[in-house]
């Protein structure tokens, strides 16, 4: 018996994805910190002869304008190829959305390396972001991630099973940060500037890469309710229709019977109100994030390579203060509300950061945004409790490919917006995040008046 527990021990073991999420993010946030200092060291070599004022301006807005092409490379490619490899995830196996984009994250992060050992133009960028994407990106590896959590987890602890794995994320983002800036600097005198830090994030990958090949097993499914039947036929015949090209075939198989006259029915109109709410919180939290960086680079802060892994990795605490959240919440509140409790953090946090002229504000705002982790896996949650399991993959790519596409486009405007108001107001972009947060709670609030009248409706045919 001790043998055959010790077994069952270790195939459950075997099942934990959290060494992938933990290694990725780890991976990420050196190669996010790297990305950032080897661009804004290249454009200051480009601008060496200008005045010191001159040259702060014209490289705040060459730095904006490389995140601007790179960001769209990274958020559009996988459009080519998420959602087939999820599609292929649920019907051959859940590991393919894994490993695919880890290889491609393998490549990426590779030209980066040989871009700082062999001096090329930081244009290469743009061809790793496109491997990057090409390859499924973090838009398929997250989805794939997602669906082998809720697959081992049951519809009551499901919230709670997702938060974690957002915990272990975010954990990993901290350790990753406060560590780069240090890795960073700490080699320039022995290797060239970035190269240490580059490597760490190729062999963090390359470790991903070989767990989730030899190690990692797909978890048994757990028993869902029956009454999810309808609602997976609504999902597949309707939600790629609301979501964009390319998802329509996912409903080729579904009754004949089903018209265009037929009215939205409850299940059906909670998933595409959350993919709204979904869709207007990433625009508000995409938009402030993508500017956060070059706001912290230029005066008032004026931050060092330290100061910035610190100030990363303040925003990783909230994967802390969020799980703590959902923990305690999913004992007394219903879901939705607790979305709608971490859109009011972000919204709050990110008013009070729109207002920053020293470090200490920096991270009160911070602080107040203790809970805005919680509004996107809690809705992913949600949309799990309307679809089978045999569905997560599609379903959870569909609302990744939702929030990459509206991101891209948010990335480009905010970045155009911030640089026209660099020299009235740097804050504006996230006075604008305050404004689309707060649009976010329309949506919210319909699914929440909709829960509240089912519920009376239930109670009153017990009665």
């Amino acid at each position: 018996e001790a043998v055959t527990s010790s077994m069952v021990g270790v195939t459950a073991m075997r099942t934990w994805i959290e060494p992938v999420v933990a290694g990725s993010q780890v991976a990420s946030a050196f190669y996010d910190t790297a990305l950032l200092l080897v661009v804004k060291n290249y454009y200051n070599q480009t601008n060496a002869t200008a005045p010191s004022h001159v040259l702060e301006d014209a490289q705040q807005k060459a730095v904006s304008n490389f995140y601007i092409i790179y960001n769209l490379v990274l958020g559009l490619s996988p459009l080519v190829s998420a959602y087939s490899l999820s599609k292929l995830g649920d019907r051959l196996h859940r590991k393919i959305p894994i490993c695919f984009p880890l290889l491609g994250y393998l490549g990426s992060k590779t030209l980066l390396l040989l871009l700082i050992l062999l001096g090329w133009p930081i244009e290469v960028m743009y061809g790793a972001a496109a491997l990057n994407g090409l390859t499924g990106g973090f838009t398929t590896l997250w989805a794939g991630i997602m669906a082998l959590g809720s697959l081992g987890s049951s519809e009551s602890r499901r919230s709670l099973r997702l938060i974690v794995i957002e915990l272990v994320y975010g954990l990993a983002g901290f350790l990753g940060s406060v560590s780069s800036g240090y890795l960073f600097a700490g080699f320039s005198d022995c290797y060239q500037e970035g190269s240490v830090l580059v490597g760490c994030s190729i062999a963090c990958y390359a470790f991903c890469l070989l767990y989730s090949i030899f190690v990692l097993t797909v978890p048994k499914s757990a028993a869902s309710c029956p009454a999810k039947a309808n609602s997976v036929k609504e999902v597949g015949s309707q939600l790629p229709a609301h979501t964009g090209a390319g998802a329509g075939a996912a409903g080729s198989s579904q009754p004949s019977e089903r018209s265009s006259s037929t009215p939205v029915s409850p299940s059906k109109l909670t998933i595409i109100t959350l993919f709204v709410a979904a869709i207007l919180y990433d625009l508000a939290v995409v938009g402030a994030m993508n500017v956060l960086p070059l706001f912290l680079l230029r005066e008032p802060l004026s931050w060092n390579a330290v100061e910035i892994g610190y100030g990363n990795a303040a925003g990783y605490v909230i994967f802390i203060t969020s799980f703590l959240g959902v923990f305690v919440f999913s004992k007394y509140l219903r879901d939705i509300t607790m979305i709608m409790i971490g859109v009011a953090s972000f919204s709050a946090g990110i008013l009070i950061m729109a207002f920053v002229q020293w470090t200490f504000l920096f991270y009160i705002a911070r602080a107040v945004m203790l809970f805005a982790l919680i509004p996107l896996p809690t809705i992913r949650s949600m949309l799990s409790k309307h679809v089978e399991g045999s569905s997560y993959g599609k379903v959870f790519v569909l609302l990744q490919l939702s929030l990459v596409t509206t991101g891209v486009a948010t990335s480009t405007i905010y970045n155009k917006i911030y640089q026209n108001t660099l020299n009235w107001y740097s804050g504006f972009c996230f006075i604008l995040s305050f404004l689309v947060g707060c649009l976010s709670l329309l949506p919210l609030s319909v699914v929440a008046i909709k829960q509240h009248s089912t519920t009376g409706s239930l109670q009153i045919l017990t009665e």
